[in-house]
C-alpha cells in the first residue's frame, strides 16, 4: 500500500545513491520531523551520516532505527560497532554491539568477521583464530576467514598441509578474482615465512593480478596524471601559517611516508609516553579537503585566514572527541604526506615524523600487501617505482621549505640499533625519553593496520634488507628506481 510519504523517500533515497550526502541527510532529516517511527529512514539517515564522517550523529541514527523496530537489526548493530571501533576508538562498546548481534542472529557470519578481527586489532589471537574456525565451520567457502585465519599464524609456522589448503582453495571454481588475491596474498606470506621465496613471489604476483581484476572499475596508475598531482603541489604555495594557541591540547604530530615504512611501529613506540595518544590512521585531513578546499591545492592556496582557523579547530575538535585528557595525539595516515604543506599552514608547530626505509624492502613490502584498489600503483612493481620517485621529489620540495621540523626516522637504523634511534626521535619532539618505551611489544594498544602482528612482537632485523631474497624478480623496480644492482 502506498502512503504520501514515497515520493519524499524515493526522492531522499535517489539523492543517496547519487552520493548526495548532504542533500540525502536534509532529506531524510525532513522526513522523520513528520514521522519519526520510520526505522528504514532512520536507517539510511544513519548510512549518509557515517559516509559523511559524522559518527555521533549515525550512532544517534542507528539507534532509533533500533528503538522503532528496524528488520534484520543485527545489521544495525554490526555497523554501529564499525562507526566505535573504527571511528571512535571505542572498542569496548564495539565488542558489545557485535555480541547483541550474534545473541540476535548466532550465525551471522559478518558480525563473527568483525569480532575476529577486533580480536585481531587488539592481539588476541586465539580468540581471532576460535571465530574463524567457527565460521568455516558454517560456510567452508568463506575465503576471507580461511586468509585470515591462514595470515594469523606466526611466520615461518605454516605447514606444507597448511599450504596446500590454501593452493587447493585457490583452484577451487567458487573463488572469485576478490577471493583469490585474499587468498593469494596469504599464500605469499605464508611461503616468504617458510623461505620458499621464488614460490612466494609467484603467488604474490598472482595475487596482485587477481586483485586487479577484481576491481571496478579497473585499478589503473596514471603515471602521468600523478606526476602531475606532484607538480600542482610543489607549484602552488600555500597561505602564511596561522596564529596557533601555544596552550591548545591536543597538539597534533604527524607520521607519514610510504606505506611499509615503519609508521605503525613509529607510532608505538612514541605512545609509550604518558602525554602520547595513539590516534592511527586518521581521515581527518582527508575530509576537510574534501569538504572545504576542492580543488586541492588550489582551494588552500585562496583560503582566508579565518576558514583556516575554523578547519583548524574543527580537527582538533574532532582529535580531542577521540582523546579528551591528552596532551599530544599521533596522526599516523602514511599519505599524509601528499598534506604537508596544508599541516604546516594550519599546525605550524605540529613536528612531521617521516618514516623512511630502503627503497627496495619499501617497495617489495607494497608490493607484498593487499592496499585499497584506490592506491592502484601498488599492483605493479615497476608502478610502485615510479610512485616513490614522484614521492621523493615532493618530500624534498616539503624539507626545502620545512626543513628541521621534518624528521626523519629510520626504521632500519631503529631495529638495527633500537635505543639511540628512539632517543634521538624524542629529543627531536621534546619528549623525555625513557628506555622502557621500547617495550612496546607487550603494551601495544588497538592496532588498525597491517603491522596489527608485527608490532606485537619483540624488534626484529629479518624485514631489513629483505629485497636481498628477490634479486632476480626486482629487476623493473631497480630500473625504475635507478639502482644499481648489488653484488
Amino acid at each position: 500500500m502506498s502512503s504520501p510519504l514515497d515520493p519524499q523517500i524515493q526522492q531522499a533515497q535517489a539523492l543517496q545513491r547519487d552520493g548526495r550526502l548532504v542533500d540525502a541527510e536534509r532529506a531524510y532529516r525532513d522526513i522523520l520531523a513528520g514521522s519519526p517511527a520510520l526505522p528504514n529512514c532512520w536507517y539510511n539517515l544513519g548510512v549518509v551520516q557515517r559516509l559523511q564522517g559524522k559518527a555521533v550523529e549515525a550512532l544517534e541514527s542507528y539507534a532509533q532505527a533500533l528503538r522503532h523496530g528496524v528488520s534484520q537489526p543485527e545489521e544495525v548493530h554490526l555497523n554501529r560497532a564499525v562507526i566505535l571501533a573504527d571511528a571512535l576508538h571505542r572498542d569496548q562498546e564495539a565488542e558489545a554491539e557485535l555480541r547483541t548481534a550474534l545473541r540476535l542472529n548466532p550465525n551471522y557470519q559478518p558480525a563473527m568477521l568483525n569480532l575476529a578481527n577486533l580480536h585481531e586489532d587488539r592481539g588476541q589471537r586465539e580468540e581471532a583464530r576460535a571465530l574463524y574456525g567457527q565460521i568455516l565451520s558454517l560456510n567452508p567457502m568463506s575465503f576471507m576467514a580461511f586468509a585470515r585465519l591462514a595470515n594469523l599464524l606466526p611466520r615461518g609456522t605454516h605447514s606444507p598441509q597448511m599450504i596446500e589448503r590454501m593452493r587447493a582453495a585457490l583452484a577451487r571454481p567458487e573463488a572469485s578474482a576478490s577471493d583469490r588475491a585474499l587468498l593469494g596474498f596469504a599464500l605469499g606470506h605464508a611461503l616468504d615465512g617458510r623461505g620458499d621465496y621464488a614460490a612466494a613471489f609467484a603467488a604474490y604476483e598472482a595475487a596482485n593480478r587477481d586483485s586487479r581484476a577484481s576491481s571496478a572499475p579497473p585499478a589503473i596508475y596514471d603515471r602521468a596524471a600523478h606526476e602531475k598531482i606532484v607538480d600542482e603541489l610543489i607549484a602552488t604555495p600555500m597561505p602564511a601559517p596561522i596564529r596557533v594557541d601555544p596552550a591548545a591540547r591536543p597538539r597534533p604530530a604527524f607520521i607519514c611516508g610510504m606505506y611499509r615504512s615503519g609508521s605503525t611501529l613509529t607510532e608505538q613506540l612514541l605512545a609509550g609516553h604518558p602525554d602520547v595518544g595513539a590516534g592511527g590512521e586518521l581521515p581527518l585531513l582527508q575530509r576537510i579537503i574534501s569538504g572545504h578546499l576542492l580543488p586541492f591545492p588550489a582551494g588552500a592556496a585562496r583560503a582566508s585566514a579565518a576558514q583556516l582557523g575554523r578547519l583548524a579547530a574543527m580537527y582538533r575538535s574532532s582529535v580531542a572527541t577521540l582523546f579528551p585528557a591528552t596532551a599530544w595525539v599521533t596522526d599516523k595516515r602514511p599519505d599524509n604526506f601528499f598534506c604537508i604543506g596544508l599541516i604546516k599552514t594550519l599546525f605550524p608547530d605540529a613536528p612531521i615524523v617521516h618514516t623512511v626505509r630502503d627503497p627496495l624492502d619499501t617497495c617489495l613490502s607494497v608490493y607484498f600487501l593487499h592496499l585499497d584498489h584506490r592506491l592502484s600503483y601498488a599492483l605493479d612493481l615497476a608502478d610502485i617505482g615510479h610512485f616513490y620517485r614522484q614521492y621523493r621529489r615532493l618530500m624534498a620540495h616539503w624539507k626545502s621549505l620545512y626543513g628541521a621540523s621534518i624528521i626523519d626516522f629510520d626504521y632500519d637504523a631503529f631495529v638495527k640499533s633500537p635505543e639511540p634511534a628512539a632517543r634521538r626521535l624524542f629529543e627531536a619532539l621534546g619528549l623525555k625519553w625513557d628506555p622502557g618505551y621500547l617495550d612496546f611489544p607487550g603494551r601495544a594498544r588497538s592496532v588498525r593496520t597491517a603491522s596489527v602482528w608485527q608490532v606485537r612482537e619483540p624488534l626484529y632485523q629479518h624485514a631489513s634488507g629483505r629485497a636481498r631474497h628477490y634479486e632476480r624478480e626486482l629487476a623493473p623496480l631497480r630500473a625504475e628506481l635507478g639502482l644499481e644492482r648489488s653484488g
